[in-house]
């Protein structure tokens, strides 16, 4: 009987560390997308998440839209915030360096995080689950609907990322600004247009990230900085660029994160699995999946 119990309380662990994972991997993507194209890490990426939860909350709670029309919108308006940030913040910088670009991510985090605290407040804000939240029992596991949509999006986040990189000419163009932004600006490509874009994508996942959230953890203004932490900490033990490893680094983390606050102790849940990405990157500083050459400064 204790060994069921126990076979329970870890399948409870794994299921609640891949559905945590989940949104770390979509955050470390949106992270990767970014820096893919401009060499960039983009500081605002939690508060994409961040505005995704609340601007949902607004529309499907406060409005009253139905859920598939304030999903769509929440999206669109979040991924006009990204396009903004470009045009705005990142585009006018004269000469830019990637330490100029990465203190101006840094200062448009800052301003978002404030922006939303005048318009919502400062209390955390629920979402109604997708599906309900009458609990499934699986092999002793309790297992809230939610989470299967987290998980779900994720997958969904990938294969729709694979196909747009591997099969479209305009991700094949922003794969060839990311390898050499001259050679590409040579042949025709629209480098800026490509940066552009890659906000806009790196928002739209943020935004799916922070809907699919919310109904399980709440949102609340100040939620960006510490998942832009776990996320960026995610591709880094995946691999910085590398998208498979972007998400087998955020399944590692949330796994590490729910097994470490179950066996002993939730206090240190946001230690742990720092801790772990600190030690394999001892031994392999790449990370995971991660390619072992250093890319020069790509400028545009």
């Amino acid at each position: 009987m204790e060994k069921i119990t126990l076979a329970s309380q870890l399948l409870q662990y794994l299921i609640t560390g891949l559905t945590v994972g989940s949104v770390y991997a979509m955050v470390a993507v949106g992270f990767n997308i970014i820096y893919n194209v401009t060499e960039i890490i983009n500081f605002a990426q939690g508060e994409f998440v961040m505005l995704g939860g609340l601007i949902m909350v607004f529309m499907n709670v406060a409005m009253g839209l139905p859920l598939i029309l304030a999903f769509l919108a929440t999206i669109i308006l979040v991924t006009l915030v990204g396009i903004l940030m470009d045009r705005l913040a990142i585009r006018p910088i004269r000469r830019p360096s990637v330490l100029t670009l990465i203190i101006a991510t840094i200062a448009v985090s800052i301003l978002i995080k404030g922006t939303a605290s005048f318009i919502w407040g400062k209390d955390p804000f629920d979402l109604p689950a997708f599906s309900g939240r009458n609990p499934i029992t699986f092999l002793g596991a309790v297992v809230q609907p939610q989470y299967f949509w987290v998980i779900g999006f994720l997958i969904v986040t990938a294969v729709a990322l694979s196909i747009f990189f591997d099969r479209t000419i305009i991700g094949k163009a922003m794969s060839a600004c990311a390898d050499n932004p001259n050679a590409a600006s040579l042949v025709g490509i629209n480098v800026k247009q490509m940066i552009l874009l890659s906000f806009a994508l790196s928002a739209a996942i943020g935004a799916v990230a922070g809907i699919t959230v919310t109904p399980i953890s709440l949102m609340e203004y100040d939620r960006g900085a510490m998942l832009a932490v776990k996320g960026f900490g995610a591709a880094i033990l995946g691999g910085l660029g590398s998208f498979p490893g972007a998400i087998l680094g955020g399944l590692i983390m949330g796994s590490i994160e729910s097994f470490g606050a179950g066996l002993i102790s939730s206090g240190y849940k946001d230690a742990f699995a720092l801790i772990v990405l600190l030690v394999i990157l001892f031994f392999k500083p790449s990370g995971l999946l991660g390619s072992i050459e250093i890319s020069r400064i790509k400028r545009f």
